[in-house]
């Protein structure tokens, strides 16, 4: 399986996850099901049936995220040389030539994405444009509503 680009944050946020799932979350649902099994009858009691479909709920998301830390290639930004150009894990403020705003991004990966937090994933049509370029640099960023051309302010590795 190919590695996952994953950030030191990225993979700290999925570790504290795993952590949450495996210590507090797994033995609130197995006291859950011991609890509904005390009530007689499995087959007629909702308790249980909630409660085992929570825990096959919560024991794939354990299965993912540890899959997903296996297969992580985790990049600390602060330590990487780029000499300035946009790259995996570099916060880019970008300003729209047309309506001059200007935005900030992150460039991270797919699982880490959230765009009201200013992260973009890296598979993103901004971010294969952005990535390689450097400040000053103008792109074209092949939207669904039309190409869009913007100019890089500035690239930080934070």
């Amino acid at each position: 399986m190919n590695k996952v680009p994953l950030t030191v944050n990225g993979a700290e946020k999925l570790r504290a996850e795993l952590e949450e799932l495996k210590s507090v979350v797994r033995p609130r649902i197995i006291a859950a099901i011991a609890s509904a099994r005390e009530h007689g009858d499995l087959k007629e009691n909702a308790e249980y049936h909630a409660a085992r479909e929570q825990q096959s709920f919560a024991e794939g998301r354990i299965a993912e995220i540890e899959s997903k830390l296996s297969n992580a290639q985790i990049i600390d930004v602060t330590k990487v040389d780029a000499n300035g150009k946009v790259v995996f894990g570099a916060t880019v403020a970008i300003e729209d030539m047309d309506s001059e705003k200007k935005v900030t991004y992150q460039i991270v990966g797919e699982d880490e994405a959230n765009i009201k937090e200013g992260r973009i994933s890296i598979g993103s049509p901004i971010a294969r444009a952005l990535i390689g370029k450097q400040e000053g640099d103008t792109v074209i960023v092949k939207a669904p509503g039309g190409d869009v051309e913007y100019e890089i302010i500035s690239v930080e590795y934070v």
